[in-house]
């Protein structure tokens, strides 16, 4: 890891202090949750002394953990990281109100009780939390350092398309608090391309604006397809389209309740947990083919998922450039056929074609998506084609090392002195194509870069430190 003499090997040579506000840390172990923590953990192991200003563990079954019921307040060290934990809200029913008194919440307890620590050189955030955001813009502004939001949700979007109770009054309101702590970063990164356009609407210039992707954050496959369909009571007979995640009101799963009701034969399985879990347990009440499953433990997630014969991938119609659900570089590295029931058009469509893994339907149509189930189990080698180009997917663009090298350049450019072609401790750039010191150059990384594959097809933002556009978008936002 090297020495505080400047030996280093991340952040430009040197030891660093970093900030990470994340709302959703581990123990999580879906939507932001894991990515939080890579991140911050990435840093630490490069020799980074690194502090998390995180909520209690709640995602995604919108219920705290049960080893942090009834804490106030909790420091704890995760990883070489230094946790800071404070309670807040946990609404088990998604509406505006609700998420305004959750967000307020996280909001006046991170305000009063910040981390105790010394000053840092910069502080990220990780949103769709509004409030996480407003505390890091706050800290930064207190400290005089820079700040770096990640955009992995939009809420303002996320309330207009999601259908959420309230969610046309509430868009406004969290759009402008988006503006606000977006206005205040040095540099702001998108998981996708698609969500550049409406940062850019909030009043963020373009050439600040940074393509920061995500990756696949979970192992491949290791035992055979059979063992745990077995395991699992799935017959050898049986097509079973799996849906793995989040049960939010956002995913649309009538969809899938539908087409397990139009074909009886059909076994459709809903693996994971979310406020809508109750209510889709009720609609699905007389369609035996269909069953819920619980999050599946971290060593056997990677199994179940590719012991499906088909993953499915929902939304709502209005659903188009808020989000891109966590759910697919998993899917990916599982080597299962995708089917998305999606709006055409949007970041998940997008990241579906680029991977040729998958097939597209459209939204909220169930008999669409049975007749793309039924098409893919009677062409096994067409759906063995399209999973085995998920994993050569992932291992072109969607490495840990890929996304992580772009966190390491996002933070070298504001902190080795050129942001947005603008110096600002006295580092010049590099010219045409250059990054400030360590930064990425084109198609380059970080100091301690990418690993196997480079950082994502297309490298660092194009056109250097000021040119604010990744060739290549993004894979899968959080999922909310």
């Amino acid at each position: 890891m090297g020495d505080a003499d400047g030996t280093g090997r991340g952040g430009g040579g040197r030891r660093r202090r970093l900030l990470l506000v994340s709302t959703n840390y581990a123990p999580e172990h879906t939507g932001i949750g894991p990515y939080a923590t890579q991140v911050a953990e990435h840093w630490a192991a490069l020799g980074h002394e690194t502090h998390v200003l995180a909520g209690m563990p709640h995602y995604p079954s919108w219920s705290v953990d049960p080893a942090y019921r009834g804490a106030w307040r909790r420091t704890e060290a995760r990883g070489g990281v230094t946790v800071h934990r404070r309670r807040h809200t946990v609404p088990p029913r998604q509406t505006a109100v609700r998420r305004a008194l959750f967000e307020g919440s996280v909001l006046a307890h991170q305000l009063a009780a910040p981390p105790r620590m010394a000053r840092p050189d910069a502080v990220v955030a990780q949103l769709p939390s509004l409030a996480g955001g407003v505390v890091a813009a706050r800290l930064a502004a207190r400290w005089r350092v820079p700040f770096v939001p990640v955009v992995q949700d939009l809420m303002g979007a996320a309330a207009a398309q999601s259908g959420i109770e309230g969610g046309d009054r509430a868009a406004a309101a969290a759009s402008r608090v988006e503006a606000y702590v977006l206005r205040r970063a040095a540099l702001v990164g998108v998981i996708h391309e698609t969500f550049t356009a409406r940062v850019t609407a909030l009043g963020v210039a373009p050439e600040r604006i940074r393509v920061v992707p995500n990756w696949s954050h979970v192992a491949a496959p290791s035992r055979p397809r059979e063992e745990t369909r077995r395991r699992l009571g799935w017959a050898p007979a049986d097509t079973v389209v799996l849906h793995s995640g989040n049960m939010g009101l956002k995913q649309g799963l009538e969809v899938l309740v539908g087409a397990a009701r139009l074909d009886p034969a059909l076994r459709v399985v809903l693996m994971g947990d979310g406020n809508q879990r109750e209510a889709l347990g009720r609609l699905a009440a007389d369609v035996p083919n269909l069953e819920f499953l619980p999050p599946a433990a971290d060593a056997d997630f990677p199994e179940v998922l590719a012991a499906a014969d088909v993953l499915a991938v929902t939304q709502r119609a209005s659903v188009l450039d808020m989000s891109v659900p966590s759910k697919l570089t998993s899917y990916f590295a599982a080597g299962r056929p995708v089917v998305a029931s999606v709006a055409d058009g949007g970041g998940t469509a997008e990241e579906v074609r680029r991977s040729g893994a998958g097939v597209l339907v459209p939204p909220e149509d169930p008999a669409a998506l049975l007749a793309a189930v039924r098409g893919l189990a009677a062409d096994p080698g067409a759906a063995d084609a399209l999973g085995a180009a998920g994993p050569r997917h992932v291992a072109a663009h969607l490495s840990r090392a890929a996304g992580l090298a772009r966190y390491d350049a996002l933070l070298e450019e504001v902190l080795g002195g050129v942001v947005g072609g603008v110096t600002r401790t006295g580092v010049a750039g590099g010219g045409d194509g250059g990054a400030a010191s360590g930064g990425a150059a084109s198609g380059g990384a970080a100091s301690g870069g990418a690993a196997s594959g480079g950082a994502a097809s297309g490298g660092a933002p194009s056109g250097g430190a000021g040119g604010g556009r990744a060739r290549r978008a993004g894979v899968e936002g959080a999922e909310r």
